[in-house]
């Protein structure tokens, strides 16, 4: 989080205060920095630097326009999870032939937008999904560029609700089929096997795991070979995680792509990734105003304006944000622990319990760091609250990325048959 520091008392983004932004766009807010971003990006560049080794952000993480395309600049192409997203892609001006399409229950609509479109690959996870895209590709006198995405059957370490390589997870095709799969799709029209895809889960802070699924891959790469399939692209999928807390380790880039080299490096080809949460998580923070501090015989409660349709993330997984104020605590303030929690009503609206946070009073600002992915893309308008806005920092300029959706405009969103006017 270094493109978010204080200075002079006050938390940046960048260069520019976090209050500036609050003052100006009102408050839940997403503030994203265009420096983080690309560093993150850089990192995985710098890191695969000599391979043959093209990165595909996932838009699942945040599918902002003005995020995908500063990523994209970069050099990023996208991997993309349904036809919302492909077309969010294609917008943001990645090439088609740069976009990735994967997904358990891609529909025949989805799949005919995506060959209509020209996407250079789809990741096919089951044998009725083969059967289903061979026959709507056929119809359009198209062949698409396959791969199977496999179910290497790793368990990554991980929470069970962001694991998706174990054999009771829903995705891929089981290990034990892949031969399978490769041969019918070998004799379907409409499809061309080409390479291998793997995806484990998410948020994983060591390599050990990825180890294990690309060593079962790299096995049944060379399986295929003598079974006469042609393969010439394995696809690592994403996954490596970011510091929430601070004894996270995230996974050393350069170890992870030496791994890679050692393990699938031998087999010649070429090799695509699909980070996420990595490009984009610490790029973030979610600002918010307290409302009000409410003390309590058993506890107290710091109630702020932020709440889980805006932040989900706490709510759903039990995830760890860290928080601080926008003013810089004085070297002598001591941190008191207290509930962090939003206005919605729920008692899962719990942001943190007992979290130690400096002294904060009503009216100031706080932030919740890291909270680039899986934070607006994941938020709704529960309890008919505004959808947040987003903010995109660059330098010392700013612009709104996302206007707020308010009231009136969700309102409108309904429509009254006519017999009740």
């Amino acid at each position: 989080m270094t493109a978010f520091t204080y200075r002079n008392g006050q938390l940046h983004a960048e260069g520019v205060p976090l209050a500036t932004i609050a003052e100006a766009v009102g408050t839940p807010v997403y503030v994203y920095s265009t420096a983080e971003l690309t560093a993150n990006y850089r990192r995985y560049a710098d890191a695969f630097a000599g391979q043959d080794v093209h990165i595909h952000y996932a838009l699942k993480a945040n599918s902002n326009q003005a995020v995908i395309r500063t990523l994209a600049r970069l050099g990023a192409g996208a991997d993309v999870v349904s036809a919302g997203e492909m077309r969010r892609a294609l917008a943001a001006g990645i090439a088609a032939k740069d976009i990735v399409f994967s997904g358990v229950g891609k529909t025949r609509e989805e799949m005919a937008a995506a060959i209509e479109a020209g996407i250079g690959q789809i990741n096919v996870e089951s044998l009725p999904e083969l059967e289903v895209l061979s026959e709507v590709a056929a119809a359009r006198g198209a062949t698409v560029d396959i791969a199977f995405r496999v179910n290497p059957d790793v368990d990554a370490k991980t929470h069970a609700k962001i694991s998706t390589g174990k054999a009771d997870n829903k995705f891929g095709v089981e290990y034990d089929r892949a031969r399978e799969a490769f041969a019918r799709a070998a004799a379907l029209p409409g499809v061309r096997p080409v390479g291998i895809a793997v995806h484990i889960g998410s948020q994983l802070t060591d390599i050990a795991p990825y180890r294990a699924a690309y060593t079962r891959v790299a096995e049944l790469a060379r399986a295929l070979r003598a079974d006469g399939i042609g393969l010439d692209l394995i696809d690592l999928g994403g996954g490596l995680g970011v510091r929430y807390r601070p004894e996270d380790t995230p996974p050393d880039y350069a170890a992870y792509a030496a791994m890679v080299r050692e393990v699938v490096g031998p087999l010649g080809c070429r090799l695509a990734c699909e980070p996420g949460r990595s490009l984009v998580a610490s790029a973030g923070v979610l600002l918010s105003r307290v409302v009000y501090h409410k003390p309590g015989s058993a506890r107290s409660f710091l109630i702020v304006d932020a709440a889980m349709n805006d932040l989900l993330r706490p709510s759903l997984y039990d995830a760890f944000h860290p928080i601080r104020p926008v003013l810089e605590p004085g070297a002598g303030a001591e941190a008191a622990p207290i509930d962090i929690v939003g206005p919605v009503c729920e008692s899962g609206d719990t942001f943190a319990k007992q979290r130690p946070l400096p002294p904060v009073a009503d009216g100031e600002l706080v932030v919740f760091d890291v909270a680039g992915a899986y934070g607006a893309v994941m938020a709704s308008t529960y309890n008919t609250r505004p959808q947040v806005p987003e903010v995109l920092v660059d330098g010392d300029r700013y612009a709104v990325v996302r206007p707020r959706i308010e009231v009136e405009a969700l309102i409108a969103q309904d429509k009254v048959p006519a017999w009740l006017e």
